[in-house]
């Protein structure tokens, strides 16, 4: 007896039913962390994108993303899938500049520093990378923590202590110079870092040097010392461009060794390519080169 074997049903290839805009919308999800703002970047409707990532999780089978308190996390499977969606997401882009099709760079980069190099230094110099690339979005968040790179909680970085560890890529961008500030006719008394912060290099050269001297204003804020500073509070150890801009305060003479760190633009080894984020990098190379003498308290 001849046993005839049934043929299977017909199926839809995976590739065939996927949609490449529910990816599009779960990689920027997924960099952004928030339904609102991949709506915002992508100029979808909150309710569209929502709508993708649950197309795209119904074709996978298997949850992507999980609601948490700040916002929207990868499941390990989500984690999974944006590895490989990002590799198709950049042939993609590169496909279409070899075609002349893409030479505009657009989407979203991630910047992470602290709140005064954001806000007095690099931000007030970014309209040329603005005018070169125009549909390029930038999201610069200040924060004294060190956002994760590996986890996409920002694209770069800009440190001021090289990274020791991960898959990391780490550019030396200037030397940063620090000295003693006051308004004149200060009171002989300085102005500090709050006990949080002791382990900083600023808070230790204060602590070495202070010769005796009290701390009578205590901030985690550089900017708040600022202010202090200038209010007559004391002496402030401050970056020297950060002072050099201000009206109303003096450098003082000390016989201590000076306070120098280095800056450095740091970058996940996976993103430092991505033509996007390579526009951003060398912007910002090219900034710090121009000032130089600024950031190590020469000009």
């Amino acid at each position: 007896m001849t046993v005839q074997k049934r043929s299977a049903p017909p199926s839809v290839p995976l590739a065939a039913a996927l949609d490449w805009d529910d990816l599009r919308v779960f990689l920027e999800l997924a960099r952004v962390g928030s339904l609102s703002a991949a709506a915002r970047a992508l100029g979808l409707s909150h309710a569209t994108v929502g709508r993708r990532i649950a197309a795209l999780e119904a074709t996978l089978g298997r949850p992507l993303v999980d609601r948490r308190p700040d916002g929207y996390g990868l499941t390990v499977d989500g984690e999974a899938v944006r590895a490989l969606a990002e590799g198709m997401d950049e042939r993609a882009l590169a496909i279409l500049r070899r075609a002349g099709g893409g030479e505009e760079l657009a989407g979203t980069v991630r910047l992470t520093m602290t709140q005064a190099l954001a806000d007095r230094f690099l931000v007030p110099r970014l309209a040329r990378l603005r005018a070169r690339h125009p549909a390029l979005d930038l999201e610069v968040i200040a924060d004294n923590r060190s956002l994760s790179l590996a986890r996409r909680e920002a694209d770069l970085a800009i440190r001021l202590a090289r990274p020791q560890s991960g898959e990391l890529f780490a550019r030396r961008l200037a030397t940063v110079g620090y000295a003693l500030h006051a308004a004149p006719g200060a009171p002989d008394v300085l102005v500090g870092f709050d006990e949080a912060l002791a382990d900083l290099p600023e808070a230790a050269w204060l602590a070495r040097h202070a010769g005796g001297r009290r701390i009578a204003f205590r901030s985690n804020s550089v900017q708040a010392q600022l202010a202090a500073a200038k209010g007559g509070f004391g002496a402030a150890l401050l970056p020297c461009w950060l002072a050099a801009e201000e009206a109303g305060l003096e450098q003082l003479p000390t016989t201590a060794p000076p306070l120098v760190r280095e800056a450095w633009l740091v970058v996940h080894r996976d993103r430092k390519d991505v033509p996007r984020v390579r526009a951003v990098i060398d912007h910002i190379v090219e900034l710090f080169e121009a000032e130089r003498a600024l950031l190590a308290g020469e000009g």
